[in-house]
């Protein structure tokens, strides 16, 4: 069975966050994900999950200027102080909507240190975070990027990940695996989460090369879906792409009522 989740931050950017959680729930999903909320926001999204009737599963801590390119903070020592900062508050907000998985953005190779110092600073403040976090119950989230959008990037497939979060060695510390992102980097999606897939804390989906909703790419989804069934992977699928059409025509795929696990045949790919 699979269970879906929606992101708000990709799927309905010209929404309100009102409209994006009553938007979620009137097309039948029961759970949500977003990008790191702006400040003034952030303490009404309880009352916005719990009034469309939604739960937040996932969502990412601050990774800097997304617009302007960043991707992380982690490997920045004069962004480090700022971002550790602000990690009370990111764990207080999931302690309000009750979201027990953050993801955490490692950053871009900077011009002026070696990329293994790089690694290491981002592998020690993961494992500050790591600790910051598990008594609450929260697992943080690592994921490979490509580097056709954001180059330079630490981590780019999924051997590098999963040493990467062996290195940290924090029992909270998972893989997020984001489909779209690895079929660019090296392709093998099935056999990939059929191997690893016990090791994913959350999966995420967009068709390639365009990040438009399955169907509109190379990937065939029959076969990634048949495989995370049979991984074991029993966590949440997001779907983090952009609508190139009225986002509830790029659902047409799925059953009407997203709330609860889904059955492979009843999904029409």
């Amino acid at each position: 069975m699979l269970h879906f989740d929606l992101n708000l931050s990709l799927t309905m950017p010209a929404l309100t966050w009102h409209e994006r959680f009553d938007s979620a729930a009137r097309l039948g999903f029961g759970a949500v994900e977003f990008w790191w909320p702006e400040a003034a926001i952030r303490p009404a999204l309880p009352r916005l999950a719990a009034d469309a009737g939604v739960q937040v599963v996932h969502f990412n801590l601050d990774g800097g200027d997304l617009a302007a390119g960043e991707r992380g903070l982690l490997n920045d020592p004069a962004r480090l102080p700022a971002f550790r900062a602000g990690v009370p508050a990111a764990l207080d907000l999931a302690h309000a909507l009750g979201c027990r998985r953050l993801h955490a953005l490692v950053g871009r190779l900077r011009p002026d240190a070696p990329r293994a110092a790089q690694l290491a600073r981002a592998a020690d403040t993961l494992a500050w975070l790591c600790a910051q976090a598990a008594p609450a119950g929260i697992t943080i989230l690592v994921e490979p990027l490509n580097t056709w959008e954001s180059p330079g990037y630490l981590l780019t497939s999924t051997a590098e990940a999963l040493a990467f979060i062996e290195r940290v060695g924090a029992p909270n510390l998972a893989l997020q695996y984001d489909v779209y992102h690895i079929q660019r980097m090296e392709g093998h999606l099935a056999a990939t989460i059929q191997t690893h897939g016990a090791r994913f804390g959350h999966i995420q989906l967009a068709d390639a090369p365009g990040r438009g909703h399955p169907g509109t790419g190379e990937i065939h989804f029959p076969s990634i879906f048949a495989a995370i069934v049979a991984s074991g992977y029993s966590g949440y699928v997001g779907l983090e792409y952009v609508p190139r059409a009225p986002l509830a025509d790029t659902l047409a795929w799925l059953p009407a009522d997203r709330r609860g696990p889904i059955a492979l045949d009843m999904l029409s790919l």
